[in-house]
């Protein structure tokens, strides 16, 4: 028998779902207009009609553009932040998993750039907007590197004297990276396979081991 209070509860619940998809979907339909008109193409309008969900139901969950351009960028950050979290909490070594999460880190953001169409010029030229963003996505992922160099400096696989200052450092100079890799810049012409032993051996000799 249901109580009173229990039928309260689930019907909450059913409410806060119907408001996560709700919103998710009015972000995954700005998305994709961003990303076949641009930003600055795209109205408030476009995303009411194309949702099918009307302009009072947008601005309820949105107040600007600006404020669902937030949203998407957050959404897309939230992708390469799940894929860093499943690379740490992989059963293999500290070692392996500072080059996958390198690896992972510079593939996603290369991927979110590239599958978001005429999107990907707001990526760059509104860089400061983007920084504002993901500021906690950033913090989540020196967090992440620092639990990964914790642990290998406990299991002598890294002579490390400050863990936290060596995670941001690695963080700042993989953040460095992102654009000269998504242009391909950088190892032009050459597969992962080929690049990621040259990369462990730089890796590994700042950390303080030889491989």
């Amino acid at each position: 028998m249901h109580t009173k209070s229990s039928v309260c509860k689930q019907k909450w619940k059913e409410i806060d779902m119907s408001i996560s998809k709700t919103r998710q979907l009015l972000v995954d339909v700005a998305r994709q207009l961003f990303a076949k008109n641009g930003l600055e193409n795209t109205t408030m309008n476009d995303i009411a009609q194309a949702s099918g969900k009307g302009r009072r139901t947008l601005y309820t969950y949105f107040k600007s553009k600006e404020d669902i351009y937030y949203a998407v960028i957050e959404t897309e950050l939230e992708r390469l932040s799940d894929k860093l979290d499943e690379v740490a909490a992989r059963k293999i070594s500290p070692q392996e998993k500072v080059i996958e999460l390198i690896y992972t880190h510079l593939s996603m953001i290369r991927e979110t750039v590239v599958r978001n169409g005429n999107l990907r010029a707001e990526f760059f030229r509104n860089i400061w907007m983007v920084e504002k963003v993901r500021k906690h996505f950033d913090l989540a992922e020196v967090e992440l590197f620092r639990k990964v160099f914790a642990e290998g400096k406990e299991d002598g696989e890294f002579d490390i004297e400050n863990v936290n200052l060596v995670a941001d450092i690695t963080h700042y100079c993989i953040k460095g990276l992102e654009v000269p890799y998504i242009y391909g810049r950088i190892a032009h012409g050459m597969k992962e396979e080929d690049t990621k032993p040259q990369v462990a051996k730089f890796v590994y000799g700042a950390l303080g081991k030889s491989k």
